[in-house]
């Protein structure tokens, strides 16, 4: 029986060439699924990698209690220091506990890929701040210095919003702020600006800060941490993982995402799956004479089965292979923007990853297999005599 397969799908294969138009509406058909489902789950891993590239466990973010992000937390300052007070944070070089109060601004600006203008982070930093976050260089320029109004921008910032280059200068709250440096991070952060803590205070009016992040010995220290800033009556806040508030900012927009997916392509699969149907059928149609010929010198209905099954499985890995790589040519490391949960843009790469290439051509086969399975089943049932009268 495996000979039979084996010789029929071969003759098959060798024969597609003469059904070109009707194998490229199956390969097409599947490549467009197969493009656009992994496109569009691209977008969602490469905002994903960014968000779980942000922070370490052994970093601990504090918050006022409440609040779902930086932007609309607000600790006065008698609980940031009540916080930086708390026994648990790790000394730092001068000696004193690596705790940085930070304060987050929203500014705007243009988008230089899409035009309109974006809201973009300004986040005021402590020198602290700087000291626990060995993952943040700058690559071009030097740091800002305390007490005058310059900024560090994000490598992706940079090459993102219209008016951020170095040197330039900046304009918020009718004030200009310099652009001394450009720094890199790998993580969300490269989407913000970067400026000293008192200097953003005093420009923007503000008096408390916006979180406040502290350098713990261990990750496993965080719960006791927490418990004693909880014990604490002065302070109404609440603690988290930099790392897990940073991952967990991920799941609206990955499930919103992987929804929008799912649809697309579940609507794009059953045009794929009739699109096979029908090739498929018209296939059988036009070898009738040849399959009931198998069939009279003693080739089975299975093998004959299996054959029609096959090439309409090779066809749609061909489709999903030529998807993916359409795909991966076009989106892979395609930076983008979109508004992450503290109502200012993220910048981040799509990330056709292999995993996701796999997953396109698995669906690809489901579909080639659904789409083969009846016509294959017509094929093994063809009666022989009235096969071979057919003209």
């Amino acid at each position: 029986m495996l000979n039979q397969i084996i010789s029929i799908t071969a003759m098959n294969l060798r024969s597609l060439q003469s059904r070109l138009g009707l194998s490229l509406v199956i390969v097409i058909g599947i490549a467009g699924v197969v493009g656009v489902f992994t496109a569009l789950l691209a977008m969602s891993q490469g905002f994903e990698a960014t968000l779980k590239a942000t922070g370490r466990d052994d970093r601990a973010l504090v918050l006022r209690d409440g609040s779902s992000a930086e932007l609309n937390s607000g600790i006065d300052q008698a609980s940031v220091q009540a916080i930086k007070d708390t026994p648990g944070a790790r000394p730092g070089k001068s000696g004193t506990p690596l705790a940085s109060a930070e304060l987050i601004v929203i500014t705007e600006f243009a988008s230089i890929a899409r035009g309109g203008s974006f809201n973009v982070t300004l986040r005021g930093i402590e020198p602290a701040g700087l000291e626990m976050r060995p993952e943040l260089k700058i690559i071009d320029g030097r740091l800002f210095k305390s007490g005058l109004q310059e900024v560090i921008v994000g490598k992706s910032a940079l090459t993102s919003f219209e008016g951020v280059s170095m040197g330039s200068k900046l304009r918020f709250r009718g004030a200009d702020w310099t652009v001394v440096g450009v720094f890199e991070s790998g993580d969300v952060h490269e989407s913000e600006l970067l400026t000293d803590f008192a200097t953003a205070q005093t420009a923007f009016g503000r008096l408390g800060a916006s979180s406040v992040l502290v350098q713990l010995d261990r990750a496993e220290d965080i719960n006791a941490f927490t418990a004693t800033l909880k014990a604490d009556p002065r302070l109404n806040v609440e603690v988290q993982a930099e790392k897990a508030y940073f991952s967990g900012q991920t799941e609206q927009f990955s499930n919103t995402i992987g929804a929008l997916a799912l649809v697309v392509s579940v609507i794009m699969g059953l045009g794929a799956l009739f699109a096979a149907l029908n090739t498929m059928f018209a296939a059988v149609a036009a070898r009738t004479r040849q399959i009931a010929t198998l069939r009279a010198i003693g080739f089975g209905g299975v093998p004959v089965a299996a054959s029609v099954l096959i090439e309409a499985m090779v066809l749609a890995l061909l489709g999903g292979a030529l998807g993916a790589t359409i795909a991966y040519l076009l989106f892979n490391n395609f930076s983008v923007s979109t508004l992450g949960q503290g109502f200012t843009q993220v910048v981040f790469n799509f990330r056709v990853s292999p995993g996701l290439v796999g997953t396109g051509l698995l669906i690809s086969l489901l579909i080639g297999f659904v789409g083969g399975l009846l016509p294959a089943i017509r094929a093994a049932r063809l009666p022989v005599t009235t096969a071979l009268r057919a003209g």
